[in-house]
């Protein structure tokens, strides 16, 4: 907290605004009595300069290329950690001990498998449904399965309700995956870890055993940490928006995984792969990137720049390092990563990419991996979405918590007629 203060002038009333300072990142004006004291609001599309909560969570510099959950830089919890480990972090605010991790992570386990009605939600979908549709119903229905953990003024139902989410959610996008490409659901297996479990979920089939590779088990790990929590981003903010009306927990994150699903956000590894396979080979960069700087060309370098990274997203470090690792144990050589290390090294060299800050993000190597693993692209936003759980109930949690919350009330600049009379059809 800052004793500074803010003066605003509007006619010949003054009113003082106080500064608001956080642990780290720029102060912010607490305008919240702006409205009663100079019938005014502010006009900010997009909430780019609006703090609409205050966290604890998660921080992102994006000057200087910094992202902290609790704390803690991206890049050491990625190398060093577990996306259990990671996910306790969120929930509780410091890193547990062993045996707290060991509870933690026996509890997710033992929440892993869904109702057996539920899957008969499943064949009503087309086979050809977008996983995403499918994973923003069944999220949803959730709740008409587990009523003894939707009230959210208790908080022991709101920690059932979060361990359930985050251990439900590979189960059910390993049944959305399976359901696509009709094949029989497997039953999650508690001797696996998350991320293994998730893996033979998915790609597993009953005739056979299946034995997730250490390597790739550990890339789908990095990934899901370097994804669980982004601060107040669209998806974010609209679990936040959803849970301020006292929405059950389910439905709340299902509203998340629905604002996921669009292109601009949730979409950009799909959107960054599928620009580097239509580049196709290294000697057609500079085709690429002459029609890039070019105004009148529609084209744009998908994987590049970000909306709050103004510097190198501190994530595309440890994916650039796990998409060699996942190629190099699977004996894959894919040109793809061929065109996005060279693209990338182009681009980081030349004065129009460094001016506009247009570095790399997350998605510009994620994409890569996945689909070296095998996922099909429809399933990127989903493998997004199972990660993101995490900070979303973390989220939503803390929100709940808060004593200041309210329901959330955007206002509007209208630009609509004014006031005037019915005219009746015979007169108009």
């Amino acid at each position: 907290m800052s004793d500074t203060n803010v003066t605003v002038t509007v006619g010949e009333e003054t009113k003082d605004y106080a500064v608001l300072s956080g642990t780290v990142g720029p102060q912010v004006i607490d305008i919240r009595k702006l409205y009663a004291n100079t019938g005014m609001f502010t006009y900010d599309p997009g909430f780019t300069s609006t703090a609409s909560c205050d966290s604890g969570l998660t921080y992102i510099d994006g000057d200087e290329g910094v992202l902290l959950h609790r704390g803690y830089p991206i890049g050491q919890l990625a190398e060093q950690s577990s996306f259990m480990e990671v996910s306790y972090l969120l929930l509780n605010g410091e890193l547990p001990s062993k045996a707290q991790l060991d509870d933690f992570t026996y509890t997710i386990t033992r929440h892993t498998m869904v109702n057996e009605q539920l899957t008969a939600f499943y064949r009503g979908f087309r086979r050809d449904a977008h996983p995403m549709a499918i994973m923003c119903g069944v999220v949803g229905a959730l709740s008409s399965f587990y009523h003894d953990s939707t009230d959210i003024n208790d908080p022991d139902q709101r920690r059932i309700a979060s361990h359930r989410l985050i251990a439900k959610m590979p189960t059910i996008a390993a049944m959305a995956f399976k359901y696509s490409v009709g094949q029989p659901f497997l039953y999650p297996r508690n001797d696996l870890s998350y991320t293994a479990n998730f893996l033979r979920m998915t790609f597993g089939v009953p005739a056979e055993e299946y034995v997730p590779d250490p390597v790739i088990v550990d890339a789908m790990d990095k990934i899901f940490i370097l994804h669980a929590d982004h601060e107040q981003n669209a998806s974010t903010s609209t679990v936040r928006l959803a849970g301020s009306s006292g929405a059950n927990p389910f439905a709340c994150i299902a509203a998340g995984i629905a604002c996921l699903w669009g292109p601009a956000h949730g979409g950009a590894n799909e959107a960054a792969l599928n620009m580097l396979r239509e580049i196709g080979t290294v000697d057609r960069i500079p085709e690429y990137i002459a029609r890039a700087k070019n105004k009148d060309d529609p084209f744009r370098l998908m994987g590049f720049g970000h909306r709050v990274y103004k510097n190198y997203d501190p994530r595309a470090t440890v994916m650039q390092k796990t998409a060699e690792d996942v190629l190099k144990t699977m004996g894959v050589t894919d040109p793809v990563f061929d065109v996005a290390r060279e693209l990338e090294r182009i681009a980081l060299s030349d004065p129009y990419f460094i001016e506009k800050k247009l570095f790399p993000n997350v998605d510009f190597y994620s994409g890569v991996i996945l689909s070296a693993i095998g996922f099909p692209t429809e399933m990127f936003t989903v493998l997004f979405a199972l990660a993101r759980t995490v900070g979303w109930v973390a989220q939503w949690n803390e929100m709940i918590s808060d004593p200041a919350q309210k329901i959330g009330r955007p206002r509007q600049l209208y630009t609509g007629p004014s006031q005037r009379d019915y005219v009746p059809l015979t007169q108009r």
